[in-house]
Order: C-alpha cells, then structure tokens, then sequence
C-alpha cells in the first residue's frame, strides 16, 4: 500500500523481497495498491509508481504491507485505506508496518495497546499522536504476532526477512539476504544506532559550553563534580539544569556520549578496540563492551563488521567522494 509524496527506497523494500521469484519462497501474488485511491504515486523525489490496485485488492490479501507514509507523517492517511486495513487484519491477515508507514498502522487503530518501532528520528511524534502505543525508539523491528512494525529505512530489509524466515525458514530468508548482499539476521532488539548529540544551548551558557568542553575531552577522567566546577556551579544546581537539559543524570549522559564516541572511532578508523575504548573514555576494551551491548545491542567487533568504512578506496577520502557531484538515475 503506497502513499502519495512518501520515500522511494522504502517505497520498494517488500516489492524487491517478495514480488521477485525466489527460491524457498512460494509465487507470491504481489499488488501495488494506492491508498491514496490514484493509479499511480508521486515519491518524495518526483518519481512516478503504478499503483495498478484499488484497495478492494486488500479485502483477499494475505498480508498487507504498509511500506512507509509521507512526511511528515502526522497527515491523518485517508480513511478507505484505514478501513481497508482495520478489514483485512480482522479477516486474519498479517499486517506489517515499514518505517513511517507504523503511523498508517496507528491511525487505523491496530497497535493501541501493542508495542511498535518506527524510524527512530519519528518516534517520539508517534508517541505524542497516539498515547496507546507502546513505542520501542530502539528496536529494528516489532513482531507481535500477525502485527509487525519496523524501523526506517534498511529495517524495513530486516522485518521482511524476519517475516520470511519465521514464515519459511531460516534457508529461504539467508537466500534472499545473499542476492540482496545484506546481512541475513538482525534481531529485533538490536538498537537503531540512534545519535544523541548534545542538546542546544544558548551560546553564553556555562551549561552548555561545559557540555560542549566534555564532549572533547571524553578521554579524560570526567565526572558531575569535574563538570559542575568546569561550568562554575554548585552541584546541586549542576544537576538540576543538567537534567533540565538533557532529561538525564550526568552520569548517564557521560556514559552515552562515551558510547556514541566509541561508534565514530569503528565507523571511521582503523584503531584496534583497545585504543577505540581508551579514546572513548573506557579503561579497557573489557570495560567498553557491556556497555556497548548494552545501548547498541550488539559488541564493537560485530559493530564495526557491519558499519566500518574501509578508508582505502584506492586513496580517496571518502567524505568528499561526492561533494560537489550531481547524481543520475
């Protein structure tokens, strides 16, 4: 089910999964339906898709797929596609909800009182626009039995090959993975590797001039006491106005910039991660990696296996590779 004005890539995630034939994988019948009620779409970068299929192709579906909406996506979906969808999961269909199309989901009144993921930069608007939704910021993706929901983007990658695998098995969906070169298993739990940057602050602030100074010096001893002295405050106001600010403990806060500073060092060097954690703060390797479970879900070798950059590219530096280049498709 496609909207009108939502992305193109996630527009054709379970498309490039299950309308191909695959190995394992039964003929699917695939339809590509407006749930704007048009026969076509217009993407977020002008590209036109057919959308052959009324919503009247969702009333023998076995599962229906919400692939994403438009953003932002606080537009209320139209209201045949939301029966549409409210029909098909009381009829027994699975129900699945990509990135931004969990809203679409939510709007039918599917997840109330369910647990649901969604791109993590639009969780907590999923939150404020539908309190009964139990919202998992964190979470690749959500299987609550015939209801699924992910995150953005490659997420939605994963939950179909979730789906494949629990469906058909674990051969079937790792055949797909390998023709689509992506990693064949992430579990659901595994984080969205969500950045926190730290919060805005007025630019004569001593709160958040001290923030910026930590955030630094990482590898230094750092604690709420160095903090508070760096920004000239008695503790207990250094923490008021830091929690204020941050809605954490400076502790906590400390910890997870730590974390998110050891993530740039995999993605970007070479560093072994004994030196990753020393410059992250961390007195050793050892001490970094429960931590690191812990907020990302997965160690920093397995980390840095799936998202480290190899910096050779024939001796090109690869954050210019497409400064000032025009792309066509």
């Amino acid at each position: 089910m496609l909207f009108d004005r939502a992305p193109i890539f996630e527009s054709a995630v379970p498309i490039s999964i299950f309308a191909e034939d695959q190995p394992g994988l039964p003929p699917f019948d695939v339809r590509v339906v407006g749930g704007d009620g048009g026969p076509e779409v217009r993407t977020n970068a002008g590209v036109r898709l057919a959308t052959p299929y009324g919503l009247d192709a969702v009333a023998d579906s076995d599962l229906v797929i919400v692939p994403t909406y438009r953003r932002p996506p606080d537009e209320p979906p139209p209201a045949p596609a939301l029966d549409a969808l409210r029909a098909a999961y009381e009829r027994g269909a699975i129900v699945a909800g990509l990135c931004l199309g969990t809203f679409v989901l939510a709007a039918a009144g599917l997840l109330n009182g369910r647990t649901a993921g969604t791109h993590w930069a639009f969780a907590g608007l999923l939150a404020r626009l539908y309190p009964d939704v139990r919202v998992r910021a964190d979470d690749l993706y959500v299987d609550e039995g015939r209801i699924l929901t992910s995150a953005g983007s490659a997420g939605g990658i994963d939950l179909c090959l979730h789906l494949v695998r629990r469906e058909f098995g674990a051969d079937t969906a790792t055949a797909i993975a390998r023709r689509m070169v992506v990693a064949p298993h992430r579990a659901g739990g595994q984080a969205q590797f969500v950045e926190h940057p730290v919060p805005e602050c007025a630019t004569d602030d001593p709160l958040g001039a001290t923030l910026d100074w930590a955030v630094r010096h990482l590898d230094r001893p750092l604690s709420a006491d160095v903090l508070a002295a760096h920004a000239h405050m008695s503790r207990r106001t250094f923490d008021r106005r830091f929690r204020e600010a941050t809605g954490t403990s400076p502790a906590r806060w400390l910890l997870h910039q730590r974390v998110l500073l050891a993530q740039r060092l995999l993605e970007t060097s070479e560093l072994p991660i004994e030196q990753v954690a020393r410059r992250s703060g961390f007195a050793s390797a050892v001490a970094l990696r429960p931590h690191f479970r812990r907020l990302v879900g997965v160690s920093p070798s397995a980390y840095r296996q799936s998202f480290g950059w190899n910096l050779s590219m024939d001796g090109r530096d690869p954050s210019h590779a497409l400064a000032a280049g025009r792309v066509t498709l």
